[in-house]
């Protein structure tokens, strides 16, 4: 076959093919050219899950009449005009595709009047031909109306889903973008349905109204605040706490200067942000804003714009990393952000403001005495052992502590305690493996850990690109405190381990951290290795089930979880206290009734 130039109609249906993939597409496009044009309130209505009608209508500045025709021509925009221009996008569209590509696969109407102009005028498109522009009623505006997607396309229209399952990405796709812009109105009607209605807000107690309205009760009322800047770039937005983890990652949102994305370096620095708080196979819920200068991103790097690149890509995920890590920090029993373990019924948390960190309690340390770990490997244990050192007065009443005041110990597994709103339950265990996991982490912050050198190496097996793998992150190990080398291309040899292990553990405890190195390898986190260790290291030395403790020492294991980051879970991300309020024990017994 010689070559030829392809037929016009059929290079737009080529085209169309990348930017229109199903009938969400079409109202991501369309909904964007609102947004761009200024709009205040945005109406999309649909039929047969879109494939029958798209109709989006908004309030922005119109299209004049005579460049309602230029508009369909493809490459045809009023957002960039230069190379300049591409280089510093600050529109949602800007290649001028969206408008010829959905005409080419549809009968498309669009219906403008500019905002200075004394009438409307209307342009049809009827797969790829178009109609002489005419005068029309309209308000200022602009309303566009999509009929028969895939009409003149068998094959795409075999690709598209049932109505019900396009449907679910309209309305998915319509939450993001509440969410990208809390000061404009959205609707989003399906025949007779209402299925979103969005009114502008302005202010927190807005914001969290939309929140709640997009994600629900429970997201709002107990979601984080995050606000950090450096330089030309700030984070804001919402992180839902670890114990609001899902089953799927749902309720993830990031947007960039506006723009929703689903970048995956981005991702990466939250899944970073959560790894020491979030239980193993949950998800984090998270709305997230990241602004900074439009020269320092590419958003030209994806057919439909859902992918970024960074100029800097590591400089922006440490910065996110290190933002949301500090906010996590936070985590720690208050009564403000309410118990741990909270779910939605009996222990869930009511609806309220959005949380903030807990400020970090000035916690007299003679509480629970002097902490030595290059001296002794088991003096944390003894510091709940012996908590009341040199005569140190007992803790103060319950109204003073968030998890209060010892009572009992139930099933040598968990602590209750009462505190000023009722009934504390503390996971002993998972409480100490937390405590311990920070302050080891804090030691090997400070200075290198105390290391032993091993009589005779110990030797792991291993595949010969792992091995590769591990010796490349020799640093890691080395800032954990141990010395490795390779003994054969498939042995690993280890020469000296950390102080802090009990001999007796050495070889189960490096064969389980050299795997989970290697289940973790794509990780670029530099600290990665070392934490692993010391949450495994913290897990197999905190009190476990069926120790016997004193009330003192109950006592001294809850002040240093007030004292201690990340304090609401354990290293593995399970909840480490929960609370039964006076209100729900008196719901139990049917008290005042």
């Amino acid at each position: 076959m010689s070559i030829r130039v392809l037929p016009s109609e059929l290079v737009d249906q080529i085209a169309a093919g990348e930017v229109i993939e199903r009938p969400a597409s079409v109202v991501k496009e369309l909904v964007e050219n609102s947004l761009d044009a200024g709009a205040h309130r945005i109406e999309v209505d649909i039929e047969r899950g879109g494939v029958g009608l798209i109709r989006v209508r908004d309030d922005g500045a119109g299209i004049p009449a005579a460049e309602l025709a230029i508009a369909l021509s493809r490459h045809a925009t009023s957002k960039i005009a230069s190379l300049d221009d591409l280089e510093a996008v600050a529109t949602l569209g800007f290649r001028g595709e969206a408008l010829p590509s959905i005409g080419s696969v549809a009968r498309l109407r669009i219906t403008s009047r500019a905002a200075r102009a004394d009438q409307g005028a209307e342009v049809s498109v009827d797969g790829g031909s178009i109609a002489p522009v005419r005068p029309a009623a309209h308000p200022p505006g602009t309303s566009v109306e999509v009929r028969d997607l895939f009409f003149n396309v068998p094959a795409r229209r075999k690709f598209v889903r049932s109505d019900a399952t396009e449907l679910t990405h309209i309305v998915r796709l319509m939450e993001r973008l509440a969410l990208s812009r809390f000061d404009v109105t959205f609707r989003l009607r399906h025949g007779t349905r209402l299925l979103l209605e969005a009114a502008a807000v302005t202010g927190a107690a807005g914001e969290q109204a939309r929140l709640e309205a997009v994600l629900g009760e429970e997201f709002a009322a107990t979601a984080l605040a995050v606000d950090h800047a450096a330089g030309p770039v700030h984070l804001s937005g919402w992180v839902g706490l670890p114990t609001g983890a899902r089953a799927q990652p749902d309720q993830q949102f990031w947007f960039v200067n506006g723009r929703s994305v689903r970048d995956r370096l981005l991702m990466n620095a939250v899944r970073l942000a959560y790894r020491d708080v979030l239980y193993h196979g949950r998800h984090a819920a998270y709305v997230l804003y990241l602004t900074l200068d439009a020269k320092l991103v590419d958003v030209n790097a994806h057919p439909a714009k859902l992918e970024v690149r960074f100029r800097d890509s590591r400089q922006i995920h440490d910065f996110v990393f290190r933002a949301l890590e500090r906010t996590l920090a936070g985590t720690r029993p208050d009564f403000a952000l309410g118990p741990a373990g909270s779910s939605t019924g009996l222990l869930g948390v009511p609806p309220g403001t959005l949380g903030r960190p807990a400020p970090s309690p000035a916690m007299p340390l003679s509480l629970y005495g002097p902490y030595q770990a290059s001296r002794d490997p088991w003096g944390v244990a003894a510091a709940v052992r012996e908590p009341l050192r040199n005569g140190s007065p007992a803790p103060a009443a319950e109204e003073e502590h968030p998890l209060g005041t010892a009572l009992a110990q139930l099933h040598g597994v968990y602590i209750l305690a009462q505190n000023r709103d009722g009934l504390v339950l503390v996971d002993m265990h998972a409480a100490h493996e937390r405590v311990l996991y920070e302050r080891l982490k804090a030691e090997c912050a400070a200075a290198s850990p105390a290391t032993q050198l091993l009589l005779a190496p110990l030797a792991i097996e291993v595949k010969e690109h792992e091995l590769e793998a591990l010796l490349e992150r020799r640093a890691e190990f080395e800032r954990a405190g141990f010395d490795i080398d390779a003994l054969s291309p498939t042995r690993l040899a280890i020469r000296r381990v950390p102080a802090l292990l009990d001999a007796a553990d050495v070889e189960a405890l490096v064969d389980s951290l050299v795997r989970d190195l290697l289940l973790d390898a794509e990780s670029h986190h530099l600290e990665a290795a070392a934490d692993r260790f010391l949450g495994t290291l913290a897990c197999r030395s905190a009190i476990h089930a069926h120790r016997r403790l004193t009330l003192a020492e109950m006592n001294a294991l809850l002040r240093q979880m007030e004292a201690t980051e990340r304090a609401s879970q354990c290293n593995h991300g399970r909840p480490t206290w929960t609370r039964l309020s006076i209100g729900q024990l008196d719901q139990l017994f049917l008290r005042g009734r």
